[in-house]
């Protein structure tokens, strides 16, 4: 899966919220047309399960699955061999499950593909979270910062033929170097800069125009969009402003 030409196909929007099914799903028709990719995580995946998914794909919309797998080896690759006959566009596992683990998964998810006729989704490593930094890295006892670590992750996921990576905005240059323009970053930690989002766990962020124009593919969204007093407008708001970040990588 790559972005189209509309900004809009790279804003992935954090669908983990309401306490039903259906209120759930509400925020996929308020959002049709102004956002690209719907994620699921744990949240809503524990509590909806594979229904929610196939839900929103009957609404139209493309799903990020967000379970990020980490276990042995064959563990995750059967996970994945489910998740591609999901048809997601999109689902991940962790870098730190090692390169076999990502190369397995790699394999079993082709394999699935051919054998189910659907797309081979985009399969993306997280590498350290956006909840993270250098001094939680020293305390479970890294001796890399978090931009070294991610971009040494993001190297070993490329290596092991992963599609690319989830990582903080903070992160991008370093992993574009490592990987080349080819390698999908996904990035979270997205905030508007506007104090809209109060008491947040982010600690490595950044705004949707800089997180693009440092070469983000896709950035995640949640909580800037849904706790706006206007989610659509503020949908469209970010849009404007990846594609003035697109405008400022690519300068005429």
């Amino acid at each position: 899966m790559t972005p189209s030409e509309d900004p809009r196909s790279r804003l992935i929007f954090a669908l983990d919220m309401g306490d039903g099914l259906d209120e759930t799903l509400r925020w996929v028709e308020i959002l049709r047309g102004h956002i690209g990719v719907y994620k699921i995580g744990k949240e809503a995946f524990t509590r909806f399960g594979p229904e929610i998914v196939r839900r929103i794909q009957g609404l139209g919309g493309k799903v990020f699955l967000d379970l990020k797998f980490h276990d042995i080896p064959n563990t995750v690759a059967r996970a994945a061999e489910g998740a591609v006959r999901l048809g997601v566009a999109m689902f991940n596992l962790h870098a730190l499950g090692g390169r076999e683990m990502m190369e397995t998964t790699v394999r079993a998810a082709e394999k699935t593909a051919r054998e189910a006729g659907v797309p081979m989704p985009l399969i993306l490593a997280v590498t350290v979270l956006t909840s993270l930094n250098d001094r939680d890295l020293s305390e479970l006892g890294f001796q890399q910062t978090t931009r070294a670590l991610a971009a040494h992750l993001a190297a070993t996921a490329h290596r092991a033929g992963m599609g690319g990576v989830v990582a903080s905005p903070q992160d991008i240059l370093s992993i574009r170097k490592a990987c080349g323009p080819g390698f999908a970053v996904v990035t979270p930690g997205i905030r508007l800069g506007d104090g809209g989002v109060e008491s947040d766990d982010q600690k490595r962020i950044d705004t949707p125009r800089e997180a693009i124009r440092n070469g983000a593919d896709y950035i995640v969204v949640g909580r800037p969009i849904r706790l706006a007093k206007d989610p659509v407008g503020t949908a469209d708001r970010i849009v404007e402003e990846i594609a003035r970040g697109l405008e400022l990588r690519n300068p005429a």
